[in-house]
C-alpha cells in the first residue's frame, strides 16, 4: 500500500510538473507553396523565445514547450489542427499561420475555445478587421500597413497606378487598403487585375494592364502584390512595360524573391523588413546569431517570427501567468521589443503597430538579390492605419 501511495504521489507530481509547462502550438503551413515562409517563421519564433528568456526557455519559473502542426495551407485542416491544439493538447496559446485564408478559418476556433491566437505572418486586414475577435493578436503587419507605406513611397501628383494581385484575401485586402491609402497623395488606381494564386503565365493579365494604361498621361506604375511562386515581376518585365512608360513597383519580400529585383535597379517601394535596415540591439543579435547558425542573413519572416516569440514572453511576464484573460489584459496596449524596434498592440483591434521602410533597389555584382536600400523609415506616427472592426 505504501509503495502504491508513493507511486501515485510520484505520478501526481509528474503530472503537476507537466501541467506547469507553458505550451505553445505553432500551427502553420510547413509544406506547400509557402514552405520557405513557414521555415523562416518557425526559426524566428524559436529565436525570439530564446532571446526574450535569456536562453533559458523559461518564463515565470515555467518551461516553454512548443509543438508544431502543419496546416498544409488547407483552411479546413488549419481549423481542425487549432481545435486539436486547444482541446486535445490543452495548449495555453497558439501562433500562426502563414496564409491569410487559413488564418480566417482559424479565428472562430480561438473564440470558441477562448484561447489566444497570435497571428504571424498572415497579413489580410480582415484578420484584425471584420473577422476579428478578442482572442486574436497579430504581430505581423497588416495589409493597411503595407498599403500606407507603399502609398507614401509611390504616391504623387498625376501618378497612375495599376495593381496586380492574387485572387484571395491577401491580394484583395491588399489592393483595397492600397486604394484607400492613395487618397490624398495625388495618385489613383487606374486598373485592378486579380489572378489565381498559382498563376505562372501573366501574358493576358499584363496585356489588359498595358491596354488600360498606355494612353494615360503622367507617371505610370504597375504595383504588384504577390506571395509565393510564379515570379510575375520578372515575367511582366520581360514583356517590356517600359514601351508604354510603365514602371514596375512592389513591396519587400524574402531574399529568394529579391533576386528578381536585381533586374530593376532604382525601383522603389516599402518593406516590412530587410536585415541591414533596423539598427537596434535585438536585430544586431538576430543577424549575428543567424549568420552563425545558418550561414545566411535572417529573412523577412524570420524577423516576424522573432517578434511573435518576444511578444509571447513579454505578455507572460506582464500577466504573471498563462491565463487567457490575464494575458488579454496585459497585451492590450502592450509594447514589446522586436528586430524592428518597439512594437505596440493597439488596444482596439490587437494589431501590432510598427515602423515600415521606404526603399530603393541598389544592385551589386557580388550580391545575389536586389538590395532594398533605406530611403527613410516610415514611423508609427507617420501612418494612419484604419481600425476596421
Amino acid at each position: 500500500m505504501n509503495r502504491f501511495l508513493a507511486t501515485a504521489a510520484t505520478a501526481a507530481l509528474l503530472a503537476g510538473a507537466a501541467q506547469a509547462d507553458i505550451t505553445i502550438a505553432h500551427v502553420y503551413g510547413k509544406t506547400g507553396p509557402f514552405e520557405a515562409y513557414a521555415k523562416q517563421s518557425h526559426v524566428g519564433l524559436m529565436m525570439g523565445l530564446e532571446y526574450a528568456t535569456g536562453g533559458t526557455m523559461e518564463v515565470n519559473g515555467e518551461k516553454i514547450v512548443v509543438i508544431e502542426k502543419d496546416t498544409q495551407l488547407d483552411p479546413a485542416k488549419g481549423r481542425a489542427l487549432l481545435a486539436e491544439a486547444y482541446g486535445d493538447d490543452e495548449v495555453d496559446l497558439a501562433v500562426g499561420p502563414v496564409s491569410s485564408g487559413v488564418a480566417l478559418a482559424m479565428l472562430p476556433v480561438a473564440e470558441e475555445y477562448e484561447k489566444l491566437l497570435i497571428v504571424e505572418p498572415a497579413v489580410a486586414d480582415s484578420i484584425t478587421g471584420e473577422n476579428f475577435n478578442r482572442y486574436i493578436f497579430r504581430t505581423s503587419r497588416n495589409s493597411s500597413q503595407d498599403a500606407v507605406a507603399n502609398a507614401k513611397a509611390l504616391g504623387g501628383e498625376n501618378v497612375h497606378i495599376a495593381t496586380l494581385a492574387q485572387d484571395y484575401a491577401f491580394g484583395r485586402d491588399g489592393v483595397a487598403a492600397f486604394r484607400d491609402a492613395l487618397d490624398g497623395t495625388g495618385a489613383a488606381i487606374a486598373h485592378e487585375e486579380y489572378v489565381p494564386t498559382d498563376t505562372t503565365d501573366f501574358t493576358a493579365a499584363a496585356e489588359r494592364i498595358f491596354n488600360a494604361m498606355k494612353d494615360l498621361d503622367g507617371d505610370k506604375k504597375l504595383f504588384i502584390i504577390w506571395a509565393g511562386g510564379g515570379n510575375p515581376m520578372s515575367k511582366i518585365n520581360a514583356m517590356d512595360p517600359g514601351r508604354f512608360g510603365i514602371e514596375i513597383a512592389t513591396g519587400g519580400n524574402i531574399l529568394a524573391a529579391l533576386a528578381a529585383y536585381k533586374e530593376l535597379p532604382g525601383m522603389e517601394g516599402a518593406t516590412y523588413y530587410y536585415y541591414e535596415i533596423p539598427q537596434n540591439p535585438v536585430n544586431d543579435w538576430l543577424v549575428e546569431e543567424h549568420f552563425k547558425r545558418y550561414d545566411s542573413p535572417p529573412d523577412f519572416f524570420t524577423a516576424g517570427g522573432m517578434a511573435s516569440g518576444m511578444a509571447v514572453v513579454e505578455a507572460l511576464k506582464q500577466a504573471g501567468s498563462a491565463d487567457t484573460e490575464e494575458l488579454i489584459t496585459a497585451m492590450e496596449g502592450m509594447s514589446f521589443d522586436s528586430p524592428k524596434g518597439t512594437m505596440t498592440f493597439r488596444a482596439e483591434d490587437h494589431q501590432a503597430m510598427q515602423p515600415m521602410y521606404h526603399f530603393k533597389i541598389r544592385v551589386e555584382d557580388d550580391v545575389a538579390w536586389g538590395i532594398p536600400e533605406l530611403v527613410r523609415e516610415i514611423g508609427i506616427d507617420d501612418m494612419d492605419i484604419p481600425i476596421r472592426n
